[in-house]
């Protein structure tokens, strides 16, 4: 290598380390910035900086917060990010604005909306905003909902349904099918003891079919949600799926959200825009009532799964919702419990309430979007669930 290709290589480096450690004396590069790496440093300061004036610059050049209360600023600084950023990173700094620099106010103004990238957690704030949002931001926001909510119907509803036929095909098998019904992988494998080599056929004594799963509703579906703030995210999700869920004719789907109170939104399953402005994210949490309230519409349990979507700290009567639980399976509910359903990683929850669920035979596990169709296949199945 050249000198001066290990001259431009080693500036390279230092332009680098300048962008990661924020500038000023301390940081040991001495590399100034300009032009569109200075613009990017400027919105990453803003942000992760330390301190200072709204939309300043230290005299020492290290970074200082830069969006405190103001619309105007914080309107230019979404621009800003999103010209230098991918998405992925822009919804990760929106998030951090949000939390960090106490700018969810800010989301209750339409021009503010209007300039933020719509994501699952920008969703989940919006919801916690909904009862203080005044009328001139709510079409506005229903609108942001709504691109996020198309997206993930968009991303998931194909290989959920596809899934989910192919259990209820499989748990629907017959013994006695017509001819256009049988399922002729297994009519064969079980019946390959009666090969006849001299005439190259195998004798089906016993055919194995399809049931007609998608003429009648095979199997009932209860979404239950805890709608404490700690659950946005799995809120979201759960009601995306219950919607493609409801729009399966061979599941009979029910979706419930519930915190101290429960409501049962399961008349507006048909657009899951609706169904998250009608949760109230946040309050306390009564998981025992709201598994009550569940239990009391179950009619045929063997045909029947319950999803219970939530950290388990319960603020209602342990040991009642324990006994519920266990009268369920008893009755042959597939009783399912997730403590998070999102893509954010391990969550927090109640280790002992987990812990006595696992031992009823209802192991508790955090779900991402992905694997969900695959969990609610297993129930649907009545086969071991693909824990984590």
């Amino acid at each position: 290598m050249s000198g001066t290709d290990m001259g431009t290589a080693g500036d390279e480096r230092l332009r680098r380390w300048r962008m990661v450690l924020g500038g000023g004396e301390a940081d040991g590069t001495g590399c100034a910035l300009t032009g569109r790496d200075a613009a990017m440093d400027a919105a990453l300061g803003a942000l992760y900086g330390g301190g200072g004036e709204t939309g300043s610059r230290r005299t020492s050049g290290a970074r200082s917060a830069g969006l405190g209360g103001s619309a105007p600023n914080v309107a230019r600084w979404l621009g800003d990010i999103r010209t230098y950023f991918p998405s992925s990173v822009v919804q990760v700094m929106q998030r951090d604005a949000i939390e960090r620099l106490g700018l969810a106010a800010l989301l209750l103004e339409p021009e503010m909306l209007e300039a933020v990238e719509p994501d699952v957690h920008l969703v989940g704030t919006l919801l916690s905003l909904n009862k203080a949002m005044p009328e001139t931001t709510k079409e506005t926001a229903r609108a942001v909902v709504r691109k996020v909510v198309e997206q993930l119907e968009k991303k998931l509803a194909a290989r959920t349904r596809a899934t989910l036929t192919g259990a209820l095909d499989r748990s629907a098998r017959i013994s006695r099918p017509r001819h256009h019904d049988i399922d002729w992988d297994r009519t064969i494998r079980a019946n390959l003891k009666n090969y006849l080599p001299e005439y190259r056929t195998v004798v089906p004594e016993r055919l194995i079919g399809y049931g007609r799963a998608a003429r009648s509703v095979k199997k009932e579906v209860i979404l239950c949600i805890d709608q404490s703030g700690s659950m946005a995210a799995s809120v979201v999700y759960a009601s995306v799926f219950g919607a493609v869920l409801a729009s399966m004719h061979s599941i009979a789907t029910r979706l419930v959200v519930f915190d101290t109170a429960i409501v049962d939104l399961t008349d507006q399953l048909d657009d899951p825009v609706d169904v998250l402005f009608g949760t109230q994210l946040g309050g306390g949490t009564d998981i025992n009532r709201a598994l009550a309230y569940c239990q009391s519409k179950i009619t045929r349990p063997a045909d029947t799964v319950v999803v219970l979507i939530s950290d388990l700290y319960e603020g209602g009567i342990r040991n009642e919702m324990l006994k519920r639980v266990a009268a369920m399976k008893a009755a042959g509910v597939e009783f399912v419990t997730l403590l998070a359903l999102s893509d954010e990683g391990a969550p927090a929850y109640d280790r002992e309430h987990a812990a006595a669920l696992a031992a009823l035979g209802a192991p508790a596990f955090a779900c991402t979007p992905d694997l969900f169709p695959e969990v609610m296949a297993a129930a649907l199945e009545k086969r071991p669930l693909p824990v984590p």
